[in-house]
């Protein structure tokens, strides 16, 4: 039997947050939920040079998310963590065709997988309060946080919509399911 209730969580290291972002605390404290509440866990974890190389300091995970004794990882060199990665292996060996998502960053590595994602077939919950991201040149990071929840809210995916809920309400379905 496939887990019915799948987390994915993108880029939550170190090395990534050594750049303030946004609302980093609520943004673990909504993925721990998560987590806690789920069958099944998949880290995704960037590793490239300047600081995320595998096995190194900000390589790994933030020490206060919860990871799971059972909780699979994946490694990635590219935005879409679908790219050149076991990932779509993973979901397809264990029955695996929806999941919620959550991490970081919003604009990047989030966004590039759920798009990647849902046109591979993929139902897709985004977890609209459990990603982050940081202020830009051309933009601060609440505004593009909002944006993107609106963009995956309205994405145009014929029979495969993305659905954008709050933590509070994905718990909700998963105790009544």
């Amino acid at each position: 039997m496939s887990a019915k209730r799948v987390v994915m969580i993108v880029d939550m290291q170190n090395g990534v947050f050594a750049t303030p972002r946004l609302q980093r605390e609520q943004c673990v404290m909504c993925i721990n939920q998560l987590t806690q509440a789920a069958d099944r866990v998949i880290f995704i974890q960037h590793c490239e040079e300047g600081g995320l190389e595998a096995g190194s300091e900000g390589f790994a995970l933030l020490p206060e998310l919860v990871q799971p004794e059972r909780a699979n990882y994946v490694t990635k060199t590219a935005c879409d963590a679908f790219y050149k990665t076991e990932l779509a292996q993973l979901l397809e060996d264990n029955g695996i065709s929806e999941f919620v998502i959550c991490g970081c960053a919003t604009d990047y590595c989030v966004d590039t997988t759920i798009k990647t994602g849902a046109s591979r077939g993929y139902a897709i919950t985004v977890a609209e309060d459990a990603h982050t991201t940081a202020n830009r040149a051309a933009v601060d990071a609440a505004s593009l946080i909002a944006h993107h929840n609106e963009v995956w809210r309205t994405l145009i995916m014929p029979g495969n919509p993305v659905q954008v809920k709050s933590t509070e309400t994905i718990l909700g379905e998963w105790q009544a399911n």
